[in-house]
């Protein structure tokens, strides 16, 4: 499910950074670093991970997801 996942994501939002790691058999962390949330509020961000994602949603029991802009990342 990880290559998928992480096609998906790169398909929809071109991140310059992705990590995408599972613990305890089906909880997910989801890292996304693209210009695709550039003036996007979390929820919407949120929403574009979710939608590119719908299907494999149907089977993840638990996703944690940060999603920043390249500008953001290279504060933190």
């Amino acid at each position: 499910m990880q290559a998928a996942i992480e096609a998906k994501l790169t398909s929809a939002l071109a991140p310059t950074h992705l990590e995408v790691t599972c613990s305890d058999g089906n909880k997910w962390a989801v890292t996304v670093i693209s210009e695709a949330f550039q003036g996007k509020p979390l929820l919407a961000r949120h929403r574009l991970v979710n939608t590119a994602l719908a299907e494999e949603l149907e089977d993840i029991h638990a996703l944690s997801l940060k999603t920043k802009t390249p500008a953001e990342w290279e504060k933190s």
